[in-house]
């Protein structure tokens, strides 16, 4: 169906961005398109689709059904974008238009390629919607993006793709930042519609686990080249490439726990490293820091958000937190686990006093920080620290990153003088990975994971005793995320810091924590070691989540 073949592709003279790769995919079958950010995975899928700027210069051979791509005008393009080849984007609400009702955004797309009537249009968008398993079609149909959840927004992107039943279907990243049962959900979703309709799929991500799930066969991608290539199971089980060893070993193992994650760098420089966290170990190190008293101790939290009444109707009541309660000692990380909407942010949020407390306590060192003036608890501000998900919205795009590392210092009044604050950043900088020469860049000329970097940087830089890690590697790839976890564990045993570590990712949370908090519906729904939990779930919403946790590898 797909034939590419020397595929190259450049922008305005610079060196190649992908450099003669070559695959096929055929009907009913799923390649899977592996490797980290950058080494042109999605370019090469936009090429397919021609949506690669006028500047892009394109080499090679890229058939579909016999048609040459490289000879298609816009016109040619419009004809079977959406129709015959179609794509579902990594980010679902930077995709969808604010301003037009889900409905309408997936209308369009049968308006555009179909002869149906309106009412006919209707009735098949909301049979799209019960397709990929929507909850009450007739209102999301009426529904703006913002007023969706992330899982629901992609599946009304999974809709407009797969709505002129199409040959073959591009998904790009189509699960990353999802909960694990969402994701879990979605993989089975293409599944289905695969064997309904007989597409073709090119499932492009930087999960491994992931794509072994669902990908017949795979392409390993590096710097622009493919690396290696096979059956699945082939490359999955019996990896001929370091690159791909390294891609397949970064992600934390959820039967053992290793001291350092190993990278993509150590592999090819062959200084991995095996040792092991032992259970002794670990029983020693709580045994510790369980003798003292809480750092912070949570006391039967509440955190209620009041819905505006209409003229026919009463405000509602939405209990975000609802009677949490839980304690965390010095040197402690926290794992803090459960789906979209189970009050994971919010509860971060009031711990920060961004959110105020609806009722119950929430103790710092002894002191009930609830009862605080601003002016109070500005002075604690400092020993409490969030690194958010996304670094990029979180820094200020006009300050240079040694100037927004700085800037809290200054509030804080962290060192007697700047030259003292500078040296200071000009350290920090080292020990997160970078260095000097960083001080004076803008955030945008740096990649995912140097900008996560740079978040932890500003974080540390108050020197605090807690900090909120808050999905902060979600976003990011596997090597790059096992950089940011040995990073945050080297910090941690270093300063002696105080972890919530917030996630999706239950192979990452069960890496980092020490003790583990699984919400649900703004309620703890269970609280244990991480791996009691793991290896003996209580609750039957606890073992749907760990049995969603991908097993493919």
């Amino acid at each position: 169906m797909l034939f590419v073949k020397n595929l190259e592709i450049s922008f305005k003279n610079a060196p190649s961005v992908v450099k003669e790769i070559s695959f096929e995919v055929e009907k009913n079958k799923t390649l899977g398109i592996v490797g980290e950010s950058g080494s042109g995975k999605s370019i090469s899928s936009l090429a397919i689709l021609g949506l690669l700027p006028k500047t892009a210069a394109i080499k090679g051979e890229l058939y579909f059904n016999q048609q040459n791509l490289l000879d298609f005008s816009e016109n040619d393009f419009q004809k079977i974008r959406g129709n015959q080849i179609a794509m579902i984007f990594q980010e679902p609400m930077s995709s969808l238009n604010p301003t037009l009702t889900c409905g309408l955004q997936v209308a369009e797309i049968l308006q555009q390629h179909t002869q149906l009537s309106s009412k006919e249009i209707k009735k098949e968008v909301l049979s799209l919607f019960s397709k990929v398993k929507l909850p009450r079609p007739e209102a999301i149909y009426d529904s703006y993006p913002h007023q969706i959840s992330g899982g629901q927004k992609q599946r009304v992107m999974i809709a407009m793709a797969i709505a002129c039943k199409p040959q073959l279907l591009i998904a790009d990243e189509p699960t990353t930042a999802l909960d694990v049962t969402v994701q879990k959900e979605i993989i089975s979703l293409l599944k289905e519609l695969q064997q309904e309709f007989g597409m073709g799929i090119i499932f492009i991500s930087h999960d491994l686990a992931l794509v072994s799930e669902i990908a017949d066969d795979v392409v390993v991608m590096h710097k622009g080249t493919i690396v290696e290539k096979g059956s699945a199971n082939h490359v999955f089980l019996h990896p001929k490439e370091s690159y791909t060893k390294a891609l397949i070993n970064s992600k934390p193992n959820t039967k053992k726990r290793l001291k350092t994650l190993p990278t993509v760098s150590d592999f090819i420089n062959e200084t991995v490293s095996s040792e092991i966290y032992t259970n002794e170990e670990r029983a020693a190190f709580h045994q510790k820091i369980y003798s003292k008293p809480p750092l912070l101790e949570i006391v039967n939290l509440h955190k209620d958000f009041i819905s505006n009444a209409s003229w026919f109707s009463k405000p509602t009541v939405v209990k975000a937190v609802n009677d949490v309660s839980f304690k965390i000692y010095e040197g402690e990380t926290l794992g803090l686990v459960g789906e979209s909407g189970c009050g994971k942010t919010t509860l971060s949020r009031t711990i920060l006093q961004l959110e105020k407390a609806t009722s119950g306590n929430i103790f710092y060192t002894g002191i009930d920080i609830t009862k605080l003036s601003k002016v109070e608890f500005k002075k604690l501000r400092k020993e409490i620290q969030i690194i958010f998900q996304d670094p990029f919205s979180s820094l200020n795009p006009r300050i240079t990153v040694g100037n927004a590392i700085l800037e809290p210092m200054k509030v804080h009044n962290v060192l007697s003088s700047n030259n003292e604050r500078k040296e200071y950043v000009y350290n920090l900088l080292e020990k997160v990975g970078l260095d000097a020469t960083h001080f004076n860049r803008y955030p945008h000329e740096f990649s995912g994971g140097q900008r996560q970097r740079i978040g932890i940087a500003r974080a540390i830089a108050l020197q605090p005793k807690l900090i909120i890690c808050d999905e902060s590697v979600s976003a990011l790839d596997v090597s790059v995320q096992a950089q940011v976890l040995n990073l945050l564990n080297q910090l941690k045993t270093e300063f002696n810091f105080t972890y919530i570590f917030i996630s999706h990712d239950l192979s990452v949370v069960k890496y980092m924590a020490d003790q583990l908090v699984v919400m649900n519906k703004g309620r703890v729904e269970e609280i244990a070691d991480a791996d009691e939990i793991y290896q003996h779930p209580k609750t039957t919403y606890t073992k749907t989540l760990i049995d969603a946790i991908p097993k493919g590898l």
